[in-house]
């Protein structure tokens, strides 16, 4: 229990066309797993959006819809403005379906076939998968460990930066699958370092809201110096990610133009889901005393999943994220094979939890285990993993 949203309430997603419970086979080989995978959380959205909703529904008319009004460009200001102390100028706002679409549209206007997009690895599989069917190269920047954190060599990220096919650098901030919060210095150097050698950013700021509550996100549109696109939505945060719909800041008017030209011409896309515009709405007007405590919530549940493992497996001592609901378990201390750790997961302990090569060569060797559900839940499913490595001899 936190506060008075009751996260510890078990709902059944099961038959609700749930990708991470009804479809869990479809990358896992298996049927009725318990799954800890894709990122999005087992929990109810807030009685606030509930209620925008409702509203919504019973109206009972559903046609055309815009996003460009007052209602919700004040809605995400206001946001900005309070949880980051930004600025926000509407003029510079665009909406589409989702985040990655977005990304997908800048790096096709930003960048041509056969040029290098840059991407901190391990890195969200989708930006691999994008990149690579749009013909782009990845060029890849490891992000290395730096005692219970992460940080990036920023001499080598010049080096990698200042190639001539360099175009485009694809920042995850917060970072997935690390949990890692840029700081304001890093951020900076990495401003200075795009202005210099005149490579563009594309930020995915997705994970925007779900810091922990002692830590501090800096939104990319601080610290810019060359061009650049901030892309969000408050999909993960409340939990409305099958709604569609995500939001975002280009401030040059031609790169803004030519974004929401391509997504309406090219792509045919115009009229927004009406119910994501009100669930947006309703989040950022009335949703943070839920968020917040939601993350209350979560930072408990990484700290039980940091006592239960290292409880076990000393030698882990692993740490909670800054970010994110999704635990990134180093498991290489206890040198066992991943292959082998999923056979066991998979078929002997019906769980299902992401090996970290799902994230490129870089995430071989971790687990990333989706924490952004009831305790009761997390408690099995840690059971089970502590269970499988036993099994492998650990």
């Amino acid at each position: 229990m936190s506060d008075h949203f009751n996260f510890d309430q078990p709902i059944d997603r099961r038959g609700s066309y749930c990708t991470q419970w009804d479809f869990v086979a479809d990358r896992f080989g298996v049927p009725d797993l318990l799954p800890f995978t894709i990122s999005d959380m087992d929990f109810a959205v807030a009685p606030a959006i509930r209620a925008a909703l409702q509203q919504r529904l019973d109206h009972g008319v559903f046609g055309y819809s815009r996003w460009q009004h007052n209602d919700f460009l004040s809605a995400v200001g206001n946001w900005m403005q309070r949880r980051f102390n930004a600025k926000l100028d509407a003029r510079a706002l665009v909406y589409a379906p989702s985040v990655i679409y977005m990304v997908a549209q800048m790096v096709r206007l930003w960048s041509d076939p056969g040029d290098e997009v840059l991407i901190h690895t391990p890195a969200y599989d989708a930006f691999y998968a994008l990149l690579t069917s749009s013909q782009r190269r990845v060029l890849t920047q490891p992000l290395q460990r730096d005692g219970h954190g992460w940080r990036c060599d920023m001499q080598a990220l010049a080096q990698q930066l200042a190639r001539p096919g360099c175009k485009v650098m694809l920042l995850c901030s917060p970072h997935n699958p690390t949990g890692k919060v840029w700081t304001r210095e890093e951020l900076t150097q990495m401003a200075a370092l795009c202005a210099r050698y005149q490579v563009r950013v594309i930020s995915d700021e997705i994970h925007m809201d779900m810091v922990m509550p002692d830590v501090v996100h800096l939104p990319w549109s601080e610290v810019a110096r060359s061009d650049w696109a901030l892309f969000t939505s408050a999909s993960k945060s409340f939990n409305v990610p099958a709604l569609t719909g995500a939001w975002g800041i280009i401030p040059d008017a031609g790169d803004r133009q030519a974004f929401l030209r391509q997504i309406k011409a090219a792509d045919g896309l115009s009229s927004p889901a009406v119910l994501a515009v009100a669930a947006h709405i309703a989040a950022y007007r009335h949703g943070a005393p839920w968020l917040d405590a939601l993350r209350r919530y979560l930072q408990a549940n990484m700290q039980w999943i940091a006592e239960r493992l290292n409880g076990a497996f000393p030698q882990l001592s692993w740490q909670p994220p800054q970010a994110t609901y999704l635990a990134w378990i180093d498991l290489n201390p206890l040198g066992i094979d991943e292959a082998a750790l999923q056979q066991q997961l998979i078929h002997q302990q019906k769980v299902a939890m992401m090996p970290g090569s799902t994230y490129g060569e870089a995430g071989r060797g971790y687990l990333r285990l989706n924490a952004g559900c009831p305790r009761s839940k997390l408690e099995e499913g840690v059971s089970r993993l502590i269970a499988a490595l036993h099994a492998l001899g650990v």
